[in-house]
């Protein structure tokens, strides 16, 4: 269920905000915002799979988490980024 490098090093390259960039809050945003998209898709297909609902439900609460630190950090960057994902927030 996790993503291979070649989605990994799109969303990076998309999402960093340097040319060396690779764990800011706004890649790991992007990447678990990946990760979340597929396990709902996958739970869709298969809903008694509860140790995967479990895994979406972790994945969630640390990308809520990153998101609140980027918002009291850097408010113009926390907007560009939601946008950008399309989150409601």
């Amino acid at each position: 269920m996790s993503l291979d490098k070649g989605t990994k090093e799109e969303i990076t390259k998309k999402f960093q905000l340097h040319e060396k960039d690779t764990g800011s809050a706004d890649v790991q945003i992007a990447i678990l915002t990946e990760r979340i998209t597929e396990l709902t898709d996958h739970l869709k297909r298969m809903p008694k799979d509860h140790a995967s609902r479990l895994a979406l439900l972790k994945l969630v609460g640390q990308r809520r988490r990153l998101l609140d630190y980027l918002n009291s950090t850097d408010t113009v960057r926390y907007q560009a980024l939601i946008t950008k994902l399309k989150l409601r927030r």
